[in-house]
């Protein structure tokens, strides 16, 4: 099967490469020529190593390649995925050029083609937007009826940065929302050597998925966030507290994990996006909105961790560890680095940053602050660090890297180390949720 996939970032990419491993020739449309240019090399344009290789098979045995002429590749393709970005306006509603510029694009392609065309959303876009917006640019402009002259999905992706091809092979389940059997019949067929659940429902319904799992998985992070700050004011490990929480069935041990708050290309957006479409329908979430300002506040808990240990920081070298928003990524979407290194400078202190991947995407955004070419030299003469990117490089650090410190003060912001080594190794330890005494 012919396929087309518009927009060659994570998901784009994750999409096309998945299909194109499941024997289907794939082209991916992009408007940014750096990116075709580096995808028809066989190189991934952002960090995720598993993909690339996987790419690189796949361009050299021609199963896959990209272009810039997405009319084009709509034209030649059975299936058409859009896969571009929604991101999010200072109003927190979802900014819809990129999709309209892209769905206006494949209608042309409907008018020049006489085969019946199966066009799929897979960007994340609120509950009525597939056929309220999408479906009347691609019927007025193509001159053809949904159902009847193409056919119209919402096939919503649940992928994890970091492990995008993974989730895309070996999915929890696969959502299938379409306007007319056809086409979701035609879609199903399309993924039927992957076995999972498969989930068909109407296209509202396969929006609404989305946002309500990304809801859900910011809730449980925020819920894990809020006990482990009320833990380390008790004097309690949260760490106990949590996994045996997470024992109960009706709860689960994942995302319980506490840090300094989510961020990357989906949580914030779906949240903000979700809050914002009921608020036009008439209804406030309250849960949206504290879910909102949890995550606001999370990155002060190490700044607070760190006074509590040393007083006032005006004046020290503080050394944060990781600028992406998780470990083992380059993106720095909705990073929790930006607003922690915004509120230390704010108090006085100076920073040095450093991250294995992610600094030539940081620096773009603060290129004032002072960047170190490693871990070790980041820490070097530092007063205090603050882990903010659970990168498993920072494990390693022991006695050699800490004892380099003024004054060994770990802050661990995504407890991803071991107290016991970072005590062994002559460093103060302080994690999120992390207590050693009453307040």
């Amino acid at each position: 099967m012919k396929i087309c996939v518009v927009g060659a970032g994570y998901v784009g990419l994750a999409t096309g490469v998945m299909f194109g491993k499941l024997g289907h020739d794939v082209i991916c449309a992009d408007i940014d020529e750096a990116r075709v240019r580096m995808v028809n090399s066989g190189k991934s344009p952002f960090y995720e190593p598993s993909l690339e290789k996987e790419l690189g098979k796949l361009v050299k045995s021609g199963k896959l390649r990209a272009t810039t002429d997405a009319l084009q590749a709509a034209v030649d393709s059975v299936f058409v995925f859009i896969c571009v970005q929604t991101p999010s306006l200072p109003s927190g509603r979802i900014n819809m050029t990129p999709v309209k510029s892209a769905v206006r694009t494949i209608s042309k392609a409907l008018r020049r083609s006489d085969d019946f065309k199966v066009v799929v959303m897979k960007s994340t876009v609120v509950p009525s937007t597939t056929d309220s917006v999408v479906k009347p640019i691609l019927e007025s402009s193509s001159g053809k009826l949904a159902g009847t002259g193409f056919g119209l999905c919402m096939n919503p992706e649940f992928l994890q940065e970091g492990s995008a091809l993974k989730d895309s092979m070996e999915p929890s389940r696969i959502v299938v929302g379409s306007m007319d059997k056809r086409s979701g019949d035609m879609l199903m067929r399309l993924y039927s050597k992957i076995k999972t659940d498969k989930i068909r429902t109407d296209l509202r319904t396969a929006e609404m998925i989305k946002y309500a799992s990304n809801s859900f998985l910011a809730t449980k992070i925020s819920y894990a966030n809020e006990i482990a700050n009320m833990c380390v004011r008790f004097g309690i490990d949260s760490d106990t507290v949590l996994v045996a929480a997470g024992k109960d069935p009706r709860i689960g041990p994942l995302f319980l994990t506490p840090g300094l708050g989510y961020g990357g290309s989906c949580l914030p957006k779906d949240v903000k996006a979700l809050r914002d479409k009921a608020r036009q329908e008439g209804y406030s979430s309250k849960l949206l909105s504290a879910l909102v300002g949890i995550n606001e506040h999370q990155p002060v808990e190490a700044i607070w961790l760190l006074e509590r240990e040393v007083g006032s920081i005006r004046g020290m070298r503080v050394a944060v560890l990781g600028l992406s928003f998780k470990g083992g990524v380059d993106d720095i979407r909705e990073t929790r680095a930006v607003s922690l290194i915004t509120s230390l400078l704010s108090k006085g202190a100076r920073v040095v940053a450093y991250d294995p991947m992610a600094m030539p995407n940081f620096i773009k955004v603060m290129p004032t602050v002072e960047y170190a070419s490693s871990a070790a030299e980041c820490l070097a003469g530092a007063d205090a660090c603050i882990v903010q990117a659970d990168w498993s490089d920072f494990r390693k650090l022991g006695r050699k890297e800490f004892s380099k410190m003024k004054s060994p003060v770990v802050v661990d912001g995504r407890r991803c180390l071991d107290p016991k080594k970072v005590k062994a190794s002559g460093a103060k330890y302080l994690g999120i949720g992390y207590g050693y005494g009453p307040v």
